[in-house]
């Protein structure tokens, strides 16, 4: 742990990156959980039209990210795109808190928000630029601290959030607070980010339909849903753990709170646990044993009948949880390992068709099982991830081990 500090703190590039992805983090920490109540019950919105704007957006931030990220590659540097996408933070939630309109939010949240949010792909992408040069076990190590960074701020802002705002009439403050976290990033982007020293490139290579056409090939995409597929097993958890718990649990909503506290804290280490697992064997090895451990934890919370069942299997998620959220960072950048922008706007992709796909079989399972039921379909599904995954890229997972023996 303390090397990946090192190789974090020297390096200037990766040490703004990393200061401004907790800054990012807090942005979403502090808005996430109290947007649907902002834009449900004191804005007016129906369910349906926030369930429409929330599917909008997220189609927003991954095309967003595509663009965003062909764009740095063609000018061979990060800093103005970066600055760029934090005003749209700082914009976004400010004018939420300044002006609490229907018309504002859906703005917001369908254009503003979405465009800041790619700003997570483009972090990335700098810290991939800014690691040229470092060893393969470096990368991996840098890629698992930073990702833990902004981990660290979504186990200590929402607390902190909920305390500073407990008894308030609305929670529109937390919005004023997630502008500020944009403002940050600004600022450390504008004035302690190094200047880039590549030169703007308008080779055929970088074009945009060429860019396009390196996502749109038929094995990158099926790599990508490979991932997707387990990657949506924290989608699910994501909605059937609160369900469980306060269903055939016969839990509080004060548990469900406990616990994901509980597995958020548990990541940040278990992400350096994984790191070293990654560098020492590989991306798909690493990743496919977490994913094992997190569909072994959604299979037993389906079989959960009291909350301390679900309180015994925090350490078993968190386990799983720190894998599925940070190794494929680097395997989905390797896949366009020569376009570190391009490359990094792989990690919205998974994130919306993990959630597509979440929404999908939760539809599926609530329609032909209970909740129970729904929990280890998400482990089934899990499992078909590893398989393809397995079955595409299985031969660089046993390549280590083949080359110590």
């Amino acid at each position: 742990m303390l090397s990946t500090l090192s190789l974090i703190v020297r390096n200037p590039g990766i040490r703004v990156s990393a200061i401004a992805i907790f800054f990012f983090g807090l942005s979403g920490a502090t808005t996430s959980p109290y947007m649907s109540i902002i834009g449900i019950h004191e804005l007016g919105l129906t369910d349906a039209h926030y369930s429409l704007l929330i599917f909008a957006a997220s189609c927003v931030n991954v095309a967003a990210s595509i663009f965003v990220g062909i764009a740095a590659d063609r000018m061979g540097h990060f800093r103005r795109p970066m600055i760029l996408l934090s005003l749209f933070g700082v914009i976004g939630y400010g004018i939420i808190f300044l002006l609490p309109r229907a018309g504002i939010f859906v703005a917001a949240a369908l254009v503003l928000l979405p465009v800041y949010n790619a700003l997570n792909s483009l972090i990335f992408a700098n810290v991939r630029a800014a690691s040229q040069g470092m060893a393969v076990r470096d990368l991996i190590a840098v890629n698992s601290g930073v990702r833990a960074v902004i981990s660290a701020s979504w186990v200590l802002v929402p607390g902190m959030v909920g305390f500073l705002l407990a008894g308030s009439p609305s929670m529109l403050p937390a919005f004023l607070l997630a502008s500020f976290g944009g403002l940050i990033c600004c600022l450390l982007f504008t004035f302690a980010l190094p200047k880039a020293t590549t030169q703007r490139t308008n080779e055929a290579h970088y074009a945009l339909w060429a860019s396009l056409s390196k996502i749109l090939s038929a094995t990158l995409l099926l790599r990508v849903f490979a991932v997707a597929l387990i990657s949506a097993t924290m989608q699910m958890s994501g909605i059937v753990l609160p369900l469980v718990m306060t269903g055939p649990a016969h839990g509080t909503t004060g548990d469900v709170g406990i616990v994901v506290g509980m597995i958020a804290f548990l990541e940040i280490p278990f992400i350096v646990f994984w790191g070293v697992v990654e560098r020492r064997s590989s991306s798909i090895f690493t990743l496919g044993m977490g994913a094992l451990f997190y569909c072994l934890y959604l299979l037993l919370l389906g079989f959960a009948h009291a909350p301390e069942h679900v309180y015994l299997l925090t350490l078993l998620a968190g386990l799983g949880a720190a894998a599925i959220i940070s190794v494929p960072i680097t395997y989905l950048q390797n896949l366009i390992a020569d376009r570190a922008g391009l490359g990094s706007s792989l990690i919205a992709v998974n994130v919306f068709l993990s959630g597509g796909l979440s929404s999908l079989l939760f539809a599926l399972g609530t329609a032909i099982s209970d909740y129970s039921g729904t929990a280890r379909l998400g482990a089934l599904s899990g499992l078909c991830g590893i398989a393809l995954l397995l079955w595409l890229d299985g031969r660089q997972a046993a390549l280590p081990w083949v080359k110590r023996i």
